[in-house]
């Protein structure tokens, strides 16, 4: 017999009830957009590759090592996505969406590949969840997503984060300080680690970046980007942090913060999770002045603030904060007992059903037994027995699987009786 194909490698299916976990986030991620404006865009999962190259950074370790990219039958170089952010400036640009009133305000829920080595929380394909707000370079625009941000780690009642803060500074800035850095670099970078080597000489900036232990009393004697701010970009960040402090956001100033990504300017941020181990990081973001400008939006147009969370890892340190108690896919299991009770039942689980309560249905070929046991393992709360007796009383057996308790409820009444504990039942 043939060896069974197995799952590419970096890669996982997704199974329940760890979906529902998913759901759940993604279901309070479109809540919380929601109260801020913003809609949802779809991009395609295919883009040419010379627009992450454009965007990303040729020198990037993602454009460089990371991208799943090949050349199709019309002989032009696709790549499957490796973030969105220059997904959805290229939209921006092509669309004109610039012209609409406004700031634009985008959130996108999809997945994202890229080739690098699968760790805690990291998968080669993995999903993202993300915003974007363009159209103008106003502070109070990276103070709003930072609040939202906040909001939502609030919303799925994950404690225990830290809010990371710095400004990379404008165009202008960066290159003072990347020569600056450059500099710094030359004696130390021979100390450090491969990585280090090669980025001082290619990237100097993402040096920063590196998280081996034994890099960090070097890399702490080099400067910060915060260190080369002109007055324009300084009171930029002083007023987003002024703003963060009336708002009652607490945040870390991380001075040698820095992205991955050549398009981020000024306010860069990281929201990270003990739960996470060594690889911390939740979600960050930061502002992109020029992203959407070097794609061809008219100059200042393009300039916006975004973010990306990878839901693996927020779901990883979601529910290390949670009780472990499984989530059923239906609180209600409906038993019918023997061939005769399966039309009857059929018709009250739809009943019950349409009266927003979550009903799963057993085989009725199966035992009394069978179904107690099925319930319990699919970690239902209650389990609806109906046999002939139940059909010609109609009266249904309910037994509180937990407690084992078992009572004798009308068919007309058994939505009341739920009724208690509604919430409780409801299909997640």
């Amino acid at each position: 017999m043939p060896n069974a194909p197995t799952v590419v490698k970096g890669m996982r299916d997704l199974l329940p009830p760890e979906t529902r976990w998913f759901a759940e986030v993604e279901a309070a991620a479109r809540e919380v957009f929601a109260l801020y404006g913003y809609e949802e865009i779809r991009t395609p999962m295919l883009e040419r590759t010379e627009l992450f190259a454009r965007t990303v950074g040729e020198e990037t370790d993602i454009v460089g090592k990371e991208m799943y990219s090949f050349t199709d039958r019309d002989q032009a170089s696709l790549t499957l996505r490796p973030e969105a952010t220059a997904s959805v400036a290229r939209a921006y640009v092509e669309h004109r969406l610039w012209e609409k009133p406004g700031w634009t305000r985008l959130y996108y829920i999809g997945p994202m590949f890229r080739r690098e080595r699968p760790q805690q929380g990291r998968y080669r394909q993995f999903s993202q969840i993300g915003a974007e707000l363009l159209g103008g370079d106003a502070p109070q625009m990276d103070a709003e997503m930072l609040i939202m941000l906040a909001r939502l780690l609030d919303r799925l009642q994950l404690t225990g984060w830290t809010l990371y803060l710095n400004s990379l500074g404008c165009a202008d800035d960066r290159r003072r300080y990347d020569a600056a850095l450059g500099e710094a670099l030359r004696p130390l970078a021979p100390r450090m680690c491969a990585d280090c080597r090669r980025r001082a000489l290619t990237h100097p900036l993402r040096v920063l970046d590196c998280k081996r232990p034994e890099d960090q009393e070097l890399i702490a004697q080099l400067p910060t980007p915060l260190d080369f701010l002109d007055d324009g970009c300084r009171g930029h960040f002083e007023t987003v942090r002024r703003l963060l402090d009336a708002a009652g956001i607490a945040y870390q100033l991380q001075p040698r913060l820095v992205r991955g990504l050549d398009y981020y300017t000024r306010t860069a941020f990281e929201f990270v999770h003990g739960a996470l181990g060594a690889q911390n990081a939740l979600l960050g973001g930061g502002r992109y002045d020029l992203l959407a400008e070097r794609l061809g939006a008219p100059k200042g147009a393009g300039a916006g603030i975004g973010f990306a969370l990878g839901e693996d890892r927020l779901v990883s340190a979601w529910q290390a904060g949670r009780a472990a108690e499984a989530v059923p896919a239906a609180a209600i299991y409906l038993a019918p007992l023997g061939e005769s009770a399966l039309g009857p039942a059929l018709a009250l689980a739809e009943n019950l059903r349409r009266q927003g309560l979550g009903v799963m249905a057993g085989d009725a070929r199966w035992s009394a037994k069978k179904h107690l046991s099925t319930a319990a393992r699919q970690a239902a709360r209650w389990a609806v027995l109906i046999g002939e007796n139940e059909i010609n009383s109609r009266q249904a057996a309910v037994k509180a699987l937990a407690t084992g308790e078992q009572s004798a409820v009308g068919w007309d009444q058994l939505a009341e009786f739920f009724s208690a504990s509604r919430e409780q039942i409801l299909s997640s």
